[in-house]
């Protein structure tokens, strides 16, 4: 199984910060609001015979509501999983990387 961060496309209208929230309860069934950038990630790929770039942008949310939920048909399992956890359980390089950060932001927004 893959596991990776949520993640999606900016409506319309959004801002990353608000399309952000908006992915991350649609996928995992958990409201949040922003509280930091995390970062982003470039990459490219090929879709009908097409090459695609295109940037990720990540963020730091809290919680704020919701509950854990598979009911999004883009996923196939959600988890909740502790901070020094995430890293061992995510399958992109790039990922990982992202979340060294996240001790020193979280110290930061203290």
């Amino acid at each position: 199984m893959v596991w990776s961060l949520p993640k999606g496309h900016i409506e319309p209208g959004e801002t990353r910060e608000e399309t952000a929230a908006r992915e991350i309860a649609e996928e995992t069934g958990i409201e949040g609001k922003v509280l930091a950038e995390l970062g982003s990630i470039d990459f490219t790929f090929v879709a009908d015979g097409r090459r695609i770039h295109k940037t990720v942008h990540h963020f730091i949310l809290e919680r704020t509501g919701g509950s854990v939920s598979t009911e999004d048909v883009e996923v196939a399992d959600v988890a909740w999983v502790a901070v020094a956890d995430v890293q061992a359980r995510l399958t992109y390089a790039d990922e990982r990387r992202l979340m060294d950060r996240v001790p020193t932001l979280l110290a930061e927004l203290r």
